[in-house]
């Protein structure tokens, strides 16, 4: 039975191995698409610059992935103001040896009635935590609301506020801070008023621009470094035939972090839980469609205009048709005898 057990987990093992194969091929991928269609991209950009209303029509057409999370005052400023978006992977640009996974959404705005920004560029950094996670982390990015206007209602600026506290007593202490481990009880007064807009609210319910405000876990780049050196360390180990069953003091030290999981809600703080998936949409749906977008939109308004044509048409041929009949004599009279 010992040998059974043990040759299932040494399978488990090698399928764990064959995934991170996989991750590292699709990592590869990533790289080389960039390198051959950016300059692609950079063409299509010049080009679509000289279209009016490109990119307003390309997100009124947005997957549901991107248009479940816009309202409708969302809507009017991106259908009035928006005047560009771009996706890129900062982290191998010029040559960076970075995550291929980690991109950068820039959209820019013409002048407008609600913000003074005329760009907002967020960027998320795909990251390894020292308990075995991964995936894209942020930092909340500010808006210059004008007075009266901040569609998110105080949300952003609280997150904004929280996110430089916590910054601020990562740098105090000396290393990374996660929010999500937080108690209830020893929240600040920002933390939980931010938790209380957050009920009134909902999460993400209010504005597509609450997006500027996620975080996702925070993974500090020095962590995610780390994690990712005892990986390569550990699959080295593994190929050498070298033990690397982990030591009691560590999985007690597992223990105590699975119960800090178990006691608080990780999405406590977070303006904005989706954050993550919705760049993921922009970066692999919205910025590469963006032209399929944009025909169907123009489509979309074709069809409208031909609807509108033909009950004009139809309304005027019911009004000749009236007309003819009013032109028409009466009937004669029947003489009585």
């Amino acid at each position: 039975m010992a040998e059974i057990v043990e040759e299932i987990n040494a399978t488990y093992e090698a399928l764990a191995d064959v995934e991170k194969e996989f991750e590292d091929a699709e990592k590869e991928i990533i790289r080389q698409q960039y390198a051959l269609t950016q300059p692609i991209y950079e063409k299509r950009q010049k080009l679509v610059e000289k279209i009016p209303n490109f990119w307003p029509l390309v997100m009124e057409q947005a997957p549901p992935d991107v248009d479940q999370y816009i309202h409708p005052s969302d809507s009017a400023v991106l259908l009035s103001s928006l005047s560009s978006i771009s996706v890129s992977r900062f982290e191998i640009e010029n040559g960076g040896n970075g995550d291929p996974r980690s991109i950068a959404i820039k959209m820019e705005f013409t002048e407008n009635d609600d913000f003074e920004d005329k760009v907002l560029e967020k960027k998320f950094w795909y990251r390894y935590s020292k308990n075995g996670s991964s995936g894209l982390v942020s930092e909340p990015v500010p808006i210059k609301w004008k007075e009266g206007k901040d569609l998110t209602h105080g949300l952003l600026d609280l997150a904004v506020k929280v996110w430089e506290q916590d910054k601020k007593q990562a740098q105090a202490g000396g290393e990374s801070k996660d929010k999500k481990k937080t108690k209830p009880e020893d929240w600040t007064e920002d933390q939980k008023a931010l938790r209380e807009k957050i009920d009134a609210y909902g999460l993400g319910g209010l504005s597509f621009f609450c997006w500027f405000g996620y975080r996702g876990e925070d993974i500090s780049a020095e962590e995610s470094a780390i994690a990712v050196e005892e990986e390569k360390k550990r699959h080295a180990e593994k190929v050498e035939g070298k033990s690397s069953e982990p030591k009691e003091e560590e999985e007690d030290e597992d223990d105590e972090d699975d119960e800090d999981a178990d006691q608080d809600d990780p999405l406590a703080l977070e303006i904005f839980p989706d954050g993550d998936e919705l760049a993921i949409a922009f970066s692999d749906d919205v910025w590469p469609s963006a032209i399929k977008y944009f025909t169907q939109a123009q489509e979309v308004e074709a069809m409208s205009d031909l609807d509108f044509e033909e009950e004009d048409e139809m309304m005027n041929e019911g009004e000749n048709e009236d007309d003819d009949e009013d032109d028409e004599a009466p009937p004669l009279k029947r003489v009585k005898a």
